[in-house]
């Protein structure tokens, strides 16, 4: 059986979105998302519950995000879950992030705080997944060849 994993989070951009170049050239956009949920827990009062999802975009979504995005600014963000891990250089201990990679994006409504004012279509960084030799699992996007490509050399 193959997996399959899919995100889609809608929310607030929590802090300016950071451009990256890695060593080989790629552009890359990390950012993080807050989605905010509200229920009654046991006892019938209302709570808030926010969690942080980090997001990578590569190449022209990444510009993208990051040209016309800045925090507080509303987006729609699908993509593929997906884990990495590295040694943290300070501690030497083993550091590990499950982060969201940006397939599809919508930019939405303006917040007041100087949003994106939601005159934004959205774009796409993946080609059709209509059949299953077009999918593929690969960290970037198809117009960055594998071989350019260490993840060890990425900058966050």
């Amino acid at each position: 059986m193959r997996g399959f994993s899919k995100a889609i989070i809608a929310g607030n951009v929590t802090r300016d979105p950071e451009m990256r170049t890695t060593p080989s050239g790629a552009q890359v956009c990390s950012f993080s998302v807050a989605v905010n949920r509200t229920f009654k827990d046991s006892s019938g009062n209302q709570q808030d519950q926010v969690s942080y999802i980090d997001c990578v975009a590569w190449g022209k979504s990444g510009e993208l995000i990051a040209q016309y995005t800045k925090k507080g600014s509303s987006l729609l963000v699908s993509g593929r879950l997906e884990q990495r891990s590295w040694e943290d250089k300070n501690s030497g201990q083993r550091r590990s992030r499950t982060e969201v990679i940006v397939e599809d994006f919508t930019f939405m409504g303006g917040n007041g705080n100087g949003g994106n004012g939601g005159g934004h279509s959205s774009a796409s960084s993946s080609k059709s997944t209509s059949s299953e030799d077009d999918y593929s699992s690969d960290v970037v996007p198809d117009d960055v060849p594998d071989d350019q490509i260490n993840l060890d050399e990425i900058p966050f």
